[in-house]
């Protein structure tokens, strides 16, 4: 279900009802000295400032997401309710999710929320790991940008909870230049670094598959996304580019997990 369409159809809907009965049905009552709304206007009318504010909050400002599968452990769990800041990369128009205002652009290491290329009905959520114009290898499990390896430290045993699987978990680090983001992920050593893509995808073109990994140059007006969680993450490596106009956008407080209250916080 398309939540910000039926949200933007109850808007209309009780704003027209708002104005009509300001402009005609409550100076009619106060003839008739009746003082209480009609029961349909009591729930078309009456909750349009309510209905109004949602919509401006969720469509601008703030909007909530959960987190349904471990591809971002262990920075995102499953069950987290999270935040995602709706302004900080421009403002789009509502429902058509089209950019009018251009107020920024995700950096490298964003963790970012996007409509899925395939499925633009579904939500999914990944790190930026590369801009536009960048040269992306993933081989061996390790990261290069532009021709500069990321640094990995730790390394430490972490039992990832979807699957029960011990994994080890790294801090991952971009240069400096690159924006020096830092943030944990985790690599399965039992599983190969072996990438292949599910079908053809646009701008396939531009990546190179080998046994090791994968080379792939961003086009224009697209990003490279990827699952902290790299070997238990269907992302950028496997379905493609992430195209601008499908950035939601930039994730970054875990307001709730009714499982582990001690998730609330901000994230990186």
């Amino acid at each position: 279900m398309n939540f910000a369409l039926v949200l933007f159809i109850l808007v209309i809907v009780s704003g027209i009802a708002w104005i009509a009965d300001k402009l005609h049905f409550a100076p009619q009552r106060r003839l008739a000295g009746i003082d209480r709304m009609p029961l349909w206007l009591e729930y078309t009318a009456g909750f349009f400032p309510v209905i109004c504010a949602v919509f401006v909050l969720r469509s601008f400002i703030a909007e909530p997401f959960k987190i349904p599968s471990g591809s971002m452990i262990p920075t995102l769990q499953i069950g987290d309710f999270i935040l995602v800041n709706k302004f900080t990369y421009g403002i789009r128009l509502p429902v058509l999710n089209q950019k009018v205002v251009a107020l920024g652009s995700p950096k490298r290491g964003d963790v970012v929320v996007f409509r899925y290329p395939r499925d633009e009905s579904v939500d999914y959520i990944k790190r930026i790991v590369a801009l536009p114009g960048d040269e992306i290898t993933y081989e061996n499990k390790r990261l290069t940008i532009n021709g500069q390896p990321l640094q990995y430290s730790g390394g430490e045993p972490y039992l990832d909870p979807e699957n029960m699987r011990y994994a080890k978990r790294f801090t991952e680090t971009f240069p400096v230049d690159l924006g020096g983001n830092r943030h944990d992920i985790l690599n399965d050593p039992d599983r190969p670094a072996t990438v292949f893509p599910t079908e053809r995808f646009p701008g396939s073109e531009f990546c190179q598959y080998q046994q090791s990994g994968v080379t792939c140059k961003v086009p224009p007006g697209h990003y490279f996304a990827m699952g902290d969680n790299r070997d238990n993450s269907a992302d950028s490596r496997y379905w493609g580019f992430v195209p601008d106009k499908n950035i939601v956008g930039k994730a970054f407080f875990v307001w709730l997990n009714l499982g582990n209250l001690g998730r609330i916080g901000g994230f990186e």
